[in-house]
């Protein structure tokens, strides 16, 4: 079982915001380790895999384009329930400003799902 997944971020605060308030993330305290200037949250979605948003100020931006597939890992996927409530995050997030990179639409795989892309541009599939 995975335990949780990680990203280095550059605004740690307003990424817990955004996974809090579109996802129903619970965040932990911040944790501080001063002499290594890092900085993280744990955020549960209820059971399973957490997400460990991490910042140190000496971890440079990624530059990458957020909508060209490359190697390494390019996204992990949410599940929200049903059809609908894809389509209804989907639309929030999107009247929110954020960007929606594909989607809604059921996937080859006959998966329902769009991708979103979170303030610092990393990929989620919204999913059922």
């Amino acid at each position: 079982m995975i335990a949780h997944l990680a990203i280095w971020t550059q605004d740690l605060e307003r990424m817990r915001t955004f996974y809090e308030t579109y996802f129903g993330a619970k965040s932990s305290a911040i944790y501080q380790n001063t002499t290594k200037q890092f900085t993280s949250y744990f955020l549960s979605f209820g059971e399973g895999c957490q997400l460990e948003l991490m910042h140190r100020p000496d971890v440079p931006s990624d530059s990458a384009d957020p909508f060209i597939q490359r190697s390494g890992l390019i996204h992990f996927a949410v599940s929200v329930g049903s059809h609908r409530q894809v389509d209804a995050l989907t639309n929030r997030l999107k009247a929110d400003g954020y960007e929606i990179a594909d989607g809604p639409r059921t996937t080859g795989d006959g998966y329902y799902e769009s991708v979103v892309l979170d303030p610092e541009k990393n990929r989620i599939e919204i999913t059922i």
